[in-house]
Parts: structure tokens; sequence; C-alpha cells
């Protein structure tokens, strides 16, 4: 399987904070935004990733990530020459998904809890044949994919922000898709804003009666990071949260936990980094090991 990480929005909605730098590399707490859907991806077992940014925004991705090496993965780059909506990343990244599946993650959303790892080599295991999604309830549907369910359970449609939503369940950017999402993506029509909508293509899969729609309990936590409203709010889960002495997002941790990195490439990455509380947690680790 293939990732994604859709990392090109503009930040819009966080100017003027976003306009020197792209969303995906402000920090989150301790770390940058766009190392939580990292953090997904390798949890869920996936190693070869395309990072999609904003025209001539590539380098200061690649300063933060480089290749992917020393976290055991692949990472390649991709510019979005215009913001066409988020279904565009399958069409952009199709000569790197190939013939395999893939999963996309949005590079502003934030997602953990317990046995979240779990739920992702679930998700997963649906893509042989068909597509997996995760609904979230909040409070507030409107702004979102908004997914009505019957009496068990059973998805019955998906509704981009709805007026006068059918559930307070919504579809949080994270999508598991088997191999036709790229020819889906491409037969797709704009929506009224002009945007190749990842509704559209949810809808699609539905339509098969081959879309599977995992819910996510209330001990897990969800952040789109885009207003400064959700970024503050983000950062306090987040700083609460490692309280409990395990770092949420960690890429070298997970590395290592998935027999990627050896240990002393983690006590390489410790060192370099050794007055910093992220890099006394990696020293931990090989103290521990």
């Amino acid at each position: 399987m293939k990732g994604i990480i859709l990392a090109a929005g503009k930040g819009t909605r966080l100017y003027p904070i976003t306009l020197p730098v792209c969303k995906p590399l402000l920090p989150v707490y301790d770390k940058p935004l766009i190392y939580y859907p990292l953090s997904v991806l390798m949890n869920a077992g996936i190693r070869d990733i395309m990072v999609i940014t904003p025209p001539e925004d590539t380098k200061p991705f690649e300063d933060l990530l480089s290749d992917g090496s020393r976290f055991g993965i692949n990472i390649c780059y991709k510019e979005q020459p215009v913001q066409r909506g988020i279904a565009d990343a399958f069409i952009l990244a199709e000569e790197f998904i190939g013939d395999d599946c893939c999963c996309l993650a949005l590079g502003d959303n934030i997602f953990y809890g317990s046995g979240f790892r779990k739920k992702l080599r679930d998700a997963k295991g649906y893509c042989a044949k068909g597509a997996a999604i995760f609904g979230y309830y909040v409070p507030d549907p409107r702004p979102f994919g908004v997914v009505e369910f019957s009496s068990d359970g059973t998805a019955l449609s998906i509704e981009e922000k709805p007026k006068h939503p059918k559930s307070n369940y919504i579809v949080p950017g994270l999508y598991f898709y088997d191999n036709q999402v790229v020819s889906i993506a491409k037969n797709i029509q704009p929506s009224a804003r002009g945007e190749l909508e990842i509704t559209s293509v949810n809808n699609a899969y539905l339509a098969e009666g081959t879309l599977h729609v995992i819910p996510l309990e209330s001990e897990f936590s969800w952040f789109d990071a885009g207003t400064a409203d959700s970024l503050y709010d983000a950062a306090g889960h987040i700083r609460s949260a490692q309280r409990s002495g395990k770092m949420i997002g960690c890429l070298e941790e997970i590395a290592l936990h998935n027999q990627w990195i050896t240990l002393d490439d983690l006590a390489n990455s410790a060192d370099s980094m050794s007055k910093t509380e992220y890099g006394k947690y990696l020293s931990n680790i090989v103290e521990d090991n």
C-alpha cells in the first residue's frame, strides 16, 4: 500500500500565520503538524509515501523530512500546481500509486487514541476490494462530510457540508482505497465550488456497496488543525496526553516498533536533538532497551 499526505493547502483560515510558512510545517506543541499524519501512515505499516506540496514550496518539507530514511521509510514529493480539491491527489499520484492500494491523509489532521494502530490495520485490510473511512462524532457536523447511518450501523449516504445534517458523524481526513480510486477520481465531476470532492469518491464506493465506515469511539481524539483555535486546542490536548509519559507522533519510536530502524539509528537521532525534550524522550527509549 502507498501513502499520500496532501499538504498543499494555502492555509487561508490561518492568515497571517501561514503567509510565510506552509500550514503542515507549523508547530503543534513539540512537533511540526505534518508529523501527525505521517505517524498515522507509519502506524498503518505504510513505508512508501508521497507528500503533495504547494507550488515551489517543496524545499522546506525536504529540509524537514528529507527522503524519510532516518525513519525507515521512503518519501517523495509532488507539487500541486492548482488546488482542485482533495480527490485531485489521486490523479497527481497516479504514477506513484501504480498497481497498489493507497491511503490518503490530510496534512492538517491529527488523530490519536488507544487502539488506533489496530483500527488502521483493519482499515487497510478492507482495501483488497473496496474502501474504508472513519466516522467521528462532532457537535456541529455542517462544515464537513457527514455520514448517515441505518439502525444497524450501515452507511446510507455521505453529504458534503450539508445545511441539515442527517447525523453528527463526520468523515475525518484519512481514507483507504483500492486501486480503482485513480479511475474514480478521474471520472468525478467538479462540485459547485469547482473542486474534485473526496465525498464524491466515497459515494462511488458506497454505490458499489464496498465502502466500510469504521466508527471512532469517544476515547479517540481528532483535530482539523486549520484554524487558530483548533491549532491551539490540538497543542493543548497533545501536551496533556503526553504527561502520561507516552509521546504522540514520535516517528522514530514508531519506526523502531515497526523494526524499520535499529536502536543505534534511534540513538543517533537522539544525539542530534539532545537539548530538546523530544531528544530526551528518544534517549529514554534507548536506555529502556
